[in-house]
């Protein structure tokens, strides 16, 4: 076997170091600016946990374990970890086995199909939802969940995996066929391990979003957590039953996160030497290229042309009449736009800290900033929404509705993604990079960023429009936070639905998606930057 489970570091030339099987790649120690930086973050993360926690025990424990142990919970908790169970495996699959088709084989309109297992990143999964359950009003319970939920959520998985077998070294895979292993034991042995932190990274942000979807599950009647609690909150604003609901939701996050970590481990990724310049050979489908080709043509029907056909149909019910740009849906697009933007550079702002600490001194404080970070994207809008409001209330009230408190709101939602995005940019950046520039005589801070920060710019850029995006289509904490006056394409767009008028919901719905399409350019960008094809 190439490829031990316990493989050392790159060794300049791209291959593995054999000699010393079980190095690990040296921890350097933080700085005290940065671990004050990613602990004030993670202090400001807690906010919503602290929340809840505060109503679990001004509710008390004997209502609390009433509220909690009926057999109602125990049905949510068992259709959300069906959910995980079932959607993440199948996006994993689907995500890894379209990046090899598209990247290693030789299967006809390879680009083309690639771009399209991205474009579903720019449809909201509401939208989605919004799509099958106009064209199949019947489809109901967990299995049309799943389906939905993997064809709006598998490019979180396909992306990383894309950009990492384009950066991957062919050599390795060279020797491993020169001694005798047929090409599916080569990917399994030589390149499925090398995908790992690729494959955890997507499989955590997908898990994540699976934990925190509501509008999806909502139009297709399954039940979640993270339905209840909104329903609860609608029923009543601040009931203890939705704030103790919040508690399970957090020890799933916590469950998943531990899950993450234990796959991902903390070994290194970097590799000293610029790899190899050459393209990785793809391999001859031969004539059974017409079935490989109906997977990706299924993929792009179901998750893309469905879609883009219903939306059409609306509007082309509604015709001119239906594009009400002068009753709000340009403002709706400005304000979008703007929360989007900022947020975006915001939230990866404060997720800079952590994730450098991430990628330079791995180890277990750095893993409890960090999943104090993370543990957040997992929480419904609605939780982190009635926290801040708790906060600005009793402790902030000029704050109260503010655009700095719908900031707020949106850097804790999204510090998942962006963390993720960075972390994996930064450790592909080689440490020993910074401490050459550091000998040269540049100060730390200047070695930093003009080297590191540098290196790892086309990442960050991804990771923003990774958090734009997820602004672009938020709707909980937008109801709830937003200063009066404020229209968003995802608010307007959920307030004409509510109101059964498909035909003015479908321009915000388009909308959404023409914004996000730029975002998702960057993104695919950014994935196959590395080896141009």
């Amino acid at each position: 076997m190439l490829l031990q489970r316990d493989t050392a570091p790159f060794s300049p030339a791209g291959s593995p170091d054999a000699t010393f099987p079980r190095r690990r790649h040296r921890r350097f120690p933080a700085h005290p600016a940065l671990l004050a930086a990613a602990l004030a973050a993670a202090a400001v993360a807690l906010i919503p946990a602290g929340f809840v926690l505060v109503v679990l025990v001004q509710t008390g424990w004997e209502i609390a374990s009433a509220l909690i142990f009926r057999p109602r919970v125990a049905e949510l908790l068992r259709n959300t970890f069906l959910l995980e169970a079932l959607a993440v495996p199948l996006a994993i699959a689907l995500a890894v086995t379209l990046a090899w088709l598209t990247e290693r084989t030789d299967l006809p309109l390879a680009r083309l199909w690639s771009w399209l297992a991205v474009v579903p990143l720019a449809i909201p999964a509401f939208v989605h939802s919004y799509a099958w359950d106009g064209l199949f009003p019947t489809l109901r319970g967990l299995a049309p969940a799943v389906a939905i939920s993997v064809l709006a959520y598998f490019p979180f998985v396909y992306l990383p995996v894309v950009a990492q077998l384009r950066r991957l070294d062919p050599a390795i895979e060279d020797v491993a066929a020169s001694l005798g292993n047929p090409p599916v034991r080569v990917f399994l042995r030589a390149v499925l391990p090398q995908l790992r932190l690729a494959i955890a990274g997507g499989a955590l942000l997908v898990a994540l979003h699976l934990l925190a979807e509501y509008g999806l599950y909502v139009l297709i009647r399954f039940e979640t957590l993270t339905t209840a609690i909104v329903d609860q909150f609608q029923a009543v604003y601040d009931g203890p039953a939705a704030n103790l609901l919040g508690i399970l939701l957090v020890a799933c996050a916590v469950g998943v996160l531990a899950l993450e970590s234990l796959l991902r481990g903390d070994r290194r990724y970097a590799r000293i030497g610029p790899g190899a310049a050459r393209v990785a050979p793809r391999m001859a489908l031969g004539r059974a290229w017409p079935l490989w080709m109906l997977l990706p043509a299924a993929v792009a029907s179901l998750s893309v042309a469905l879609p883009a056909t219903t939306l059409l149909r609306w509007l082309w019910r509604g015709g001119a009449d239906a594009w009400a740009w002068g009753g709000g849906l340009g403002a709706a697009l400005g304000q979008t736009a703007f929360y989007a933007a900022v947020g975006a550079a915001l939230t990866c702002l404060a997720a800079l800290p952590v994730a450098w600490l991430s990628a330079r001194a791995p180890g277990r404080l750095q893993r409890l900033i960090e999943a104090c970070h993370i543990y957040v994207g997992s929480l419904p809008g609605v939780v982190v929404a009635l926290a801040l409001v708790a906060i600005t209330v009793r402790v902030a009230l000029p704050l109260y509705q503010t655009v700095v408190t719908l900031l707020a709101a949106y850097v804790l939602l999204y510090l998942a993604r962006a963390i993720i995005a960075l972390r994996a940019s930064l450790a592909q950046v080689p440490v020993e990079l910074e401490h050459a520039a550091i000998a040269l005589g540049r100060p730390p801070l200047v070695a930093a960023v003009g080297t590191t920060l540098r290196l790892a710019a086309p990442g960050i850029a991804a990771g923003m429009a990774l958090v734009a995006m997820g602004i672009t289509t938020e709707l909980t904490a937008t109801l709830m936070l937003s200063p009066i006056g404020t229209r968003t394409l995802a608010t307007e767009f959920w307030a004409l639905t509510g109101e059964f008028d498909h035909v003015g919901a479908a321009p915000y719905a388009l909308a959404m998606i023409l914004l996000s399409l730029p975002l998702c350019v960057i993104l695919y960008r950014q994935a196959v930057g590395a080896i141009g094809r």
